[in-house]
């Protein structure tokens, strides 16, 4: 486990965790792709967005550094299987990947933005993986609840391909569930500071999508 690993770092060169990759798609990944997309209701005048890039540890981070999220939860999303758990996904097998529940004021940030900040905080056309966290379960996916956001996501996907001329990684998925991952994954970066994955890519990262985004940051953050 990436708790585990902190000390072989000069070994493995900062990587979250293995090199397994998404294999063909099976059947019950396939009817997940083509699934109709669950819309998840509004609780106390808060939506929820999910996305997928790379280890959840560092794009946790990233999205509870903008203005108008509330708070950002650590999971996994986009495969067939039920329960799944930081072991078992790291098998690149049940066809999850590590994701955040972004919990937001459409009031103060938009759908549109959270997007953008997705997009601003990775490397676009790197496939399954970012650095050296490599294999389906880090690869990149926005997930659309609704057609409003599969366009917003097309679109945004399709001018930023264009405007850079390559093939940008990520999927688009409809959301169907999102599983919260085991407890100490949750707010790691902020509770792990020293710990040298974090001091050594994730807070590089975060640091990186700050200097692109200043204008969506939450300065009391």
């Amino acid at each position: 486990m990436k708790t585990f690993l902190t000390t072989l770092f000069t070994v493995i060169l900062f990587s979250c965790q293995n090199t397994a990759q998404q294999a063909n798609l099976s059947k019950e990944q396939q009817e997940v792709i083509n699934a109709d997309p669950v819309a998840v209701p509004m609780e106390n005048g808060m939506a929820k967005a999910y996305f997928a890039s790379g280890c959840f540890w560092c794009v946790e981070a990233i999205y509870d550094s903008v203005n108008g999220v509330d708070d950002v939860i650590s999971g996994y999303a986009g495969g067939h299987t039920k329960n799944p758990t930081y072991e078992s996904s790291n098998t690149g097998k049940t066809g999850h990947a590590e994701s955040v529940e972004v919990i937001y004021d459409p009031e103060v940030v938009s759908f549109e933005t959270l997007v953008d900040v997705y997009f601003a905080s990775q490397d676009v056309t790197q496939v399954n993986g970012q650095g050296n966290d490599r294999g389906s379960q880090y690869r990149s996916i926005l997930f659309y609840q609704n057609e409003a956001q599969k366009k917003i996501i097309d679109e945004k996907k399709s001018a930023l391909g264009a405007k850079m001329n390559e093939k940008i990684a990520a999927e688009v998925y409809p959301f169907q569930k999102f599983w919260i991952a085991e407890d100490y994954h949750q707010n790691y970066e902020r509770l792990h500071p020293n710990d040298g994955y974090i001091r050594n890519v994730s807070v590089p990262r975060l640091k990186r999508f700050q200097a692109k985004m200043p204008e969506v940051l939450n300065k009391n953050h």
